[in-house]
């Protein structure tokens, strides 16, 4: 779960968007090619830095879960080295409790708040490197070394309803609350690590305990959590980490479709701007293919490419009516990331095309099945923008 970017209605440094690009407009529904996924990577490699930093643009800061997200593109795009350089960072940054600071510049750190959600993802590109090369020895590194204090660094913020809080202030003080989407991905990152945990012949089963208490707070709990009902992360991120699935995650996707989607454009980074990104169209994608709806999920998916520049890179977002790149200027290695991540999802022929939604991996000890029980009667969805 990513900081959202900093946007303001027709900023004045944006890029003004040409009309419609008539390549890209003529081929608005295919998926991403191989050569295409390629160059992509290439423009995350080539803002890599030498230390193995993934900054979000050149000269920008880099955070741990957007690092992480860059280094699974990378690998499943066949840019091995660069994505082991990356964890190879990630190793160096780590703070002797496990964590892993909210943001970092080449320089050292820029901001000292240490964010769970942030410091557990290396948990899921862990798992997600061993699933694409089978490389047990990169597993078993990453799991003594990273995972396994990370992960227990952020269940050590874990409250007695099962919800995680979403940080520690850098005077070491926890936060005052849990996040939706943050707790989501922190869900993925806890089954991940468990899986890994297995592999390895060093079960954990006090994780395998939280998950199902944290699946079950962001499941049945609401109130457990700070209120972010604007932010599209909250609405999808519950189904694209596993917490709901089957027709209870069509349902919820359904739910605020309208508030969400602008159709033929994108997904919106909050429900009352008509501010379209490339990363939550993305990951929007993955999230309708692990509800079973891949029609959509591949509709959605091709709306991106109207975000994709000449080298591969893709523009952070687009402000509508106006029709301007946001923030000015911006391609961000994230959002190039989160669009190949969702092609190899939706294509479902590589060894990691299933992990976002969670699949092959445990739900959690005393957490039943993750929210499959929708209302009876209820139909898979057809078009969702068509629906009341």
């Amino acid at each position: 779960m990513r900081s959202p970017p900093v946007v303001a209605p027709a900023p004045a440094d944006s890029v003004l968007v040409a009309g419609a690009d008539a390549a890209l407009a003529a081929r608005a529904d295919a998926a991403m090619t191989d050569a295409e996924m390629e160059s992509t990577a290439g423009t995350i490699a080539g803002v890599q830095l030498a230390n193995g930093m993934i900054p979000w643009f050149p000269g920008g800061h880099a955070d741990p879960w957007n690092h992480v997200e860059a280094a699974m593109a990378l690998t499943v795009a066949g840019y091995r080295s660069e994505a082991e350089a990356a964890y190879e960072w990630l190793r160096s940054a780590q703070h002797a409790d496990g964590s892993w600071c909210t943001y970092y510049l080449e320089s050292g750190v820029e901001e000292a708040r240490r964010d769970t959600n942030v410091s557990a993802y290396v948990a899921t590109g862990s798992w997600h490197h061993f699933l694409v090369t089978g490389d047990l020895g990169f597993l078993a590194t990453m799991f003594s070394s990273a995972v396994e204090p990370a992960l227990d660094f952020c269940l050590g913020l874990q409250q007695p309803g099962g919800e995680v809080l979403w940080a520690r202030e850098a005077d070491g003080s926890p936060g005052r609350f849990a996040l939706v989407s943050g707790s989501s991905s922190l869900y993925l990152s806890l089954r991940c690590g468990i899986a890994a945990a297995e592999r390895l012949g060093r079960e954990r089963p006090d994780w395998e305990l939280a998950a199902g208490r944290l699946g079950h707070a962001v499941d049945c709990r609401p109130g457990a959590f700070e209120p972010k009902h604007r932010w599209a992360m909250d609405w999808y991120y519950p189904v694209l980490s596993g917490v709901v699935a089957g027709l209870a995650a069509q349902e919820r996707l359904r739910q605020r479709w309208e508030d969400f989607v602008m159709d033929g454009l994108g997904v919106r980074c909050v429900s009352d701007q008509p501010w379209v990104t490339a990363a939550e169209t993305a990951e929007c994608a993955m999230a309708l293919r692990a509800a079973g709806m891949p029609g959509e999920a591949h509709r959605v998916l091709a709306w991106t490419q109207q975000l994709r520049d000449n080298d591969g890179s893709y523009w952070t977002g687009c402000a509508y009516p106006q029709e301007v790149h946001f923030p000015g200027g911006e391609r961000s290695t994230y959002s190039a990331a989160a669009v190949i991540l969702a092609t190899d999802a939706l294509r479902g022929t590589g060894p990691a095309a299933g992990l976002f939604g969670g699949r092959g991996l445990r739900a959690g000890l005393g957490q039943s099945a993750p929210a499959g029980s929708a209302s009876p009667g209820w139909a898979p969805l057809g078009h969702p923008a068509k629906h009341p």
